[in-house]
């Protein structure tokens, strides 16, 4: 009988910070026996700069060569963290465009994504999207490891903080994450009671405790009482307080006619973000 492996997807750029998603993908993919694949996705100048008549065969050749040198960098970082030991992992290029639906469709193909938070304040970041890892979770469906662009904890996974809401956005979170769970230290599941939550059965019936401990981990729960205003920034101080090193959430979103909006708590974590967020849409 073959035994089934895990793909995991990491997304590369020609910032700095490429290169820690990728080594953070490689130890991912060394604890959780995955394959780890990488692909290149960025807007290339040619898409970003606007047409106008003086635009000529030259500016276009120039523009060209810019997105080249980009891909050269990325390259050779990947190149050379690969030199490490450690595992392996594939190089693809995504030579389509927009960038977010290139990776969103290869993203079908994986069961984890690893992408980084848009850092307003880097004013060289212009060839990713400021939406790009919201819109890839929303187009493919899939969960994604955000890592924060202030840096990493000195672990990963040793104290988790799961941020539960019975919804199919954070149950599916919840999935995503067993491996991690599984191997954590310590795990906390944080609540808030909201109004028509709970729904009534007859006999026994199914929690998330009881899911966990089928699954072998034993939790711990701090309820919060009733949700009251923004839970954004609250939720990241409780996981701080906790000593967090990975927080599992779900993504929400509002639809409004062509657009995709992020709900409040959502968009407040992916701003705000100091430690790697496990999400799910």
């Amino acid at each position: 009988m073959k035994t089934s492996r895990m793909q995991l997807l990491v997304h590369l750029d020609a910032s700095p910070r490429a290169e820690q998603r990728l080594k953070v993908a490689r130890q991912l993919g060394k604890r959780l026996g995955a394959a780890v694949s990488a692909l290149y996705a960025v807007t290339s100048n040619l898409v970003e700069l606007p047409f106008t008549p003086e635009f000529g065969p030259g500016v276009a050749a120039t523009l060209r060569d810019l997105d080249d040198q980009r891909r050269v960098r990325a390259r050779a970082m990947f190149d050379s963290s690969l030199a490490s030991t450690g595992l392996p992992v594939s190089w693809a290029e995504a030579c389509d465009f927009p960038v977010m639906g290139v990776f969103a469709q290869q993203a079908l193909y994986a069961d984890l994504l690893v992408l980084g938070q848009y850092d307003p304040s880097d004013v060289e970041c212009v060839d990713v999207p400021f939406d790009f890892a919201e819109t890839v979770m929303a187009i493919s469906g899939k969960p994604a490891l955000i890592l924060p662009y202030a840096g990493l904890p000195a672990t990963l996974g040793e104290t988790v903080v799961i941020a539960w809401k019975p919804t199919r956005e954070t149950a599916r979170a919840v999935a995503a994450a067993m491996p991690l769970l599984q191997a954590a230290r310590r795990v906390h599941v944080i609540s808030w009671t909201e109004e028509d939550q709970d729904v009534l059965i007859a006999g026994e019936g199914l929690s998330l405790s009881g899911y966990l401990k089928l699954q072998g981990i034993e939790a711990s729960w701090h309820p919060q009482g009733k949700k009251s205003g923004e839970l954004g920034e609250l939720l990241l101080s409780r996981a701080f307080d906790l000593d967090a090193d990975l927080l599992v959430m779900g993504c929400y979103s509002h639809s409004r006619a062509r657009e995709w909006l992020l709900g409040g708590t959502s968009r407040v974590v992916l701003q705000s973000m100091t430690l790697p967020v496990l999400m799910a849409h």
